[in-house]
C-alpha cells in the first residue's frame, strides 16, 4: 500500500535520526515505530483485560487457590 507521509521538519529530523541510529531507511524506521506501537497498544489491553477478569473473579480464584 502507498502512502505519503506528512511530516513538520523536527518530526522529520526525527526520523532521520531514528533511522541513523538504527541502520536502516526512513521507510524501514516508520514501519517499525508502527509494528512496535501496535504491539504496546496490544500489550495494553491484555494487562487490562486480565485486571478485569482478575477483578470480576477474584473469590472463584481465591478458593481455587485454596
Amino acid at each position: 500500500m502507498d502512502m505519503t507521509l506528512r511530516l513538520t521538519e523536527e518530526q522529520a529530523h526525527a526520523l532521520r535520526q531514528l533511522a541513523e541510529a538504527d541502520g536502516v531507511s526512513e521507510q524501514e524506521a516508520v514501519v517499525r515505530a508502527i509494528t512496535e506501537a501496535a504491539v504496546r497498544v496490544r500489550a495494553g489491553r491484555i494487562a487490562a483485560l486480565s485486571r478485569e477478569g482478575r477483578t470480576r473473579y477474584a473469590s472463584l480464584l481465591d478458593r481455587l487457590a485454596q
